[in-house]
C-alpha cells in the first residue's frame, strides 16, 4: 500500500473532535434507549420463556409452553378479539369523525376558535378522571344518557355491567378522548392545501364533492396516514379508561391484550404469560407499522 493512501485513510485531528463531540453529544441518548427501551424489550422476551411469580430467586425455564397455554385458551382467543374490535373501531370513529369535526370547524364560522379548544381539550385530561366521569354519565337510573334517551321514550341499557354495551361505551369514551387531537391534526392539513387547487377544481366546473375528491383527500393523505398510526398505536396501549371504567368486565368483555398483560404481571404475578402477552402487543405494534410504511410508499401523496 502506497504512503499516498495511507495519508488519505488517516483521520485528522479535527475529524477525530467532530467525532468525539457527536459521541458526546448522541451517547446519554443511546444508553438512555438501551437501558430504558432494548434492554426492558428482550428482557420481556426471555421471560415469555419462563416460569417466575417475580419473587422466587430462580425462574424456571419452560420454553413454548406459555405460548401453547395462552393460544390454546378460549380466554385469551376472547382478549386478542376485543382488542382487535376495540382498536377498529376506536380508529375508524376518531379518523372519520375527526374528520368531518375539522371540515366544519375549518369554514369561517363565528367563535369557530373557542369551539376548537373545547374540542382538544378532552386529550389533556387525564384518562382516569374522565373515566370516573363517563360512569356518572352511563349510569343507567341518574345519567345524562339515560335523561336523554328518556325524552324520546327509550330506557338507557346498563353500560357498564352488561358485556354486550360495556365495550362499546368504552370506546366513546376513548373516541371522546381522543377525537380533538385528530381535529387539530386534520386542521393543520387542511390549512396547508393551497388555495388555488380549488380555485382550478370550481373553474372547470367542479362542485363540493369535486373538490373533496380531488383535491381534500389528495392532499389529507400524509395526515391520514400519521392519524391511522398514532391512533392505532394508542388504541393498542389503551389502558386507564378501561382500569377505571370497567377493570376488563363484566366476565373479560373489555379485557384487552395491555390490560391481560397487567393482570398476569402485576396482579397475578404471573411473569411469564406476562411476558407472551407484551411480546405478543409488540410484534402486532410492529407488523402494523411495516405494513403503514409499505402502503405509504404507494397511497401517500405530498405536496
Amino acid at each position: 500500500m502506497s504512503t499516498g493512501s495511507l495519508q488519505s485513510k488517516r483521520v485528522s485531528p479535527a475529524e477525530r473532535r467532530e467525532w468525539g463531540l457527536f459521541f458526546l453529544l448522541v451517547g446519554p441518548n443511546i444508553l438512555l434507549f438501551a437501558i430504558f427501551t432494548y434492554w426492558p424489550l428482550l428482557y420481556n422476551g426471555y421471560l415469555s420463556f419462563v416460569r417466575w411469580d417475580m419473587l422466587a430467586p430462580v425462574k424456571i425455564w419452560v420454553g413454548l409452553d406459555n405460548y401453547r397455554f395462552l393460544f390454546t385458551q378460549p380466554e385469551f382467543r376472547l382478549i386478542l378479539f376485543n382488542t382487535f374490535y376495540f382498536t377498529i373501531a376506536s380508529v375508524l370513529l376518531t379518523i372519520v369523525l375527526g374528520l368531518l369535526m375539522a371540515l366544519l370547524l375549518n369554514q369561517s364560522l363565528r367563535g369557530r376558535n373557542a369551539v376548537r379548544s373545547i374540542v382538544f381539550s378532552p386529550v389533556m385530561l387525564s384518562g382516569a378522571a374522565i373515566g370516573i366521569v363517563w360512569i356518572y354519565i352511563f349510569d343507567p337510573r341518574y345519567g345524562l344518557i339515560d335523561a336523554l334517551l328518556g325524552f324520546i321514550g327509550l330506557n338507557s341499557p346498563n353500560w357498564l355491567l352488561d358485556s354486550a354495551w360495556a365495550m362499546p361505551a368504552v370506546i366513546i369514551v376513548h373516541v371522546w378522548k381522543t377525537i380533538g387531537y385528530a381535529v387539530v391534526i386534520y386542521l393543520a392539513g387542511l390549512q396547508a392545501i393551497p388555495r388555488e387547487l380549488y380555485e382550478a377544481v370550481v373553474v372547470d366546473g367542479g362542485g363540493a364533492w369535486s373538490r373533496f375528491r380531488a383535491v381534500t383527500l389528495p392532499g389529507l393523505s400524509p395526515v391520514v396516514f400519521f392519524l391511522i398510526l398514532t391512533t392505532v398505536l394508542t388504541s393498542f396501549q389503551a389502558f386507564d379508561i378501561i382500569k377505571v371504567m370497567t377493570n376488563g368486565g363484566p366476565v373479560n368483555a373489555t379485557t384487552t391484550l395491555v390490560f391481560y398483560l397487567y393482570e398476569e404481571g402485576f396482579v397475578a404475578f404471573n411473569a411469564g404469560r406476562a411476558g407472551v402477552a407484551s411480546v405478543l402487543l409488540f410484534g402486532l405494534m410492529f407488523a402494523f407499522t411495516l405494513v403503514q410504511m409499505r402502503y405509504e410508499d404507494r397511497n401517500v401523496h405530498y405536496a
